[in-house]
Formats: C-alpha cells, sequence, structure tokens
C-alpha cells in the first residue's frame, strides 16, 4: 500500500501499521484496492418514440467517458438511424441526456449542433426523466455485463454491438404488443411490418 519509510525507525510502512493507525480492518482496504481498478464506462444512445418504446442505435465501451467517447457514440447512433454522418443531418431531434461532464462540455455541445441536434437536458438527480436509456442500460447489464467477463474493451464492445442488434431485432417487448423494437419502429413510420 504505501513503501514510504517511517523517520524514526527507518522502516517502510506496511499495510498492518498503516491499517493499525488508521484503525481499519485489512480486509477493508484491500476491498478499496480492488475497487480502484478500470472498468470500462458504457455509453449508449437510444431512439424514443413518445408513448411507445426506445431502441439502442449506439452503445459504446471506453476505458474513460470522455466527451470524444460520448460524441464518437452519438455519431455511430446518427449513422445507424440515418445511414451517414453529415451537417444538419438530424435536423429537429431532441437528444435527451444527464448532467454528465461529457454531455456538458464545449466539444460535445458543438458536434450536436453540426448535427443539428437540441440539447434536452434531464433533471438533476432524477433518473427517471433520462428512463429509456436507463432501463436499457439495466438490461445490458442484468443480461450480459454481470454474467460474462470481457478481456479488453474491444472484445467488450463487440458484443455490446450484437446485443443491441438482437435486442432490436429479436427481443420481443410486451408493452409495444409484443412486437420487436425494430418491427414496431417500421409500423410507425407506416412501413410494412
Amino acid at each position: 500500500m504505501s513503501q514510504a519509510m517511517s523517520p524514526s525507525a527507518k522502516k517502510t510502512y506496511g499495510i498492518q501499521r498503516v491499517c493499525r493507525a488508521w484503525r481499519l480492518a485489512r480486509a477493508t482496504v484491500q476491498r478499496h484496492k480492488a475497487q480502484a481498478c478500470a472498468e470500462p464506462r458504457i455509453m449508449a444512445a437510444c431512439e424514443h418514440h413518445l408513448l411507445a418504446c426506445s431502441r439502442p442505435v449506439g452503445v459504446r465501451a471506453a476505458l474513460r467517458g470522455t466527451r470524444f467517447e460520448a460524441m464518437e457514440c452519438l455519431r455511430e447512433a446518427i449513422r445507424a438511424v440515418k445511414g451517414r454522418y453529415d451537417t444538419n443531418i438530424a435536423k429537429g431531434t431532441k437528444l435527451r441526456h444527464d448532467h454528465g461532464t461529457q454531455f456538458i462540455s464545449h466539444a460535445f455541445r458543438d458536434d450536436l449542433k453540426t448535427a443539428g441536434i437540441e440539447s434536452s437536458p434531464s433533471f438533476v438527480r432524477q433518473p427517471e426523466g433520462n428512463g429509456c436509456v436507463e432501463r436499457f442500460i439495466r438490461t445490458l447489464k442484468e443480461q450480459l455485463l454481470w454474467l460474462h467477463r470481457f478481456h479488453d474493451v474491444a472484445e467488450l464492445n463487440q458484443v455490446l454491438r450484437d446485443f443491441a442488434h438482437r435486442f432490436n431485432n429479436h427481443r420481443i417487448i410486451g408493452r409495444i404488443g409484443y412486437r420487436t423494437p425494430a418491427a414496431h419502429r417500421r409500423i410507425l413510420r407506416g412501413e410494412a411490418a
């Protein structure tokens, strides 16, 4: 834990001495050290229709959830829905997001303006305002992330893309009439089911 030298005894401070001085159990220190390992951050962009359902269109994992990773997730979502990424391609679209630093940054807001997307932040400490994506992330955790271990972020990203594809095209959801999100989207757009 610490390799500092004691000035009087000229000995290194060991974990037992630090725990004794701080009045901590050694297991507590070990548990906190284990939690400090880097876990990938999951970002998701979901397309949502009022009173209907949401479907994940951009899902991405990164070791650090920076504004650049959030911007790449947004671009991936636009490409999935529109087929390409261009200036003002998503004019009239609103992006619902929380108050994370990556969404408030100038770079991310500039990227929103470039794509023609209006920012619509949810209320502070109100996760239900961002409920569609929160529900998808809960499902993602329950059915994938808590069940499997991944060797690296690239493998996790591939599995996330596969999961989003299965979720959109094969998962039947009761609240939308026992249809898949992709079939429900086609019905809402007036296309043949």
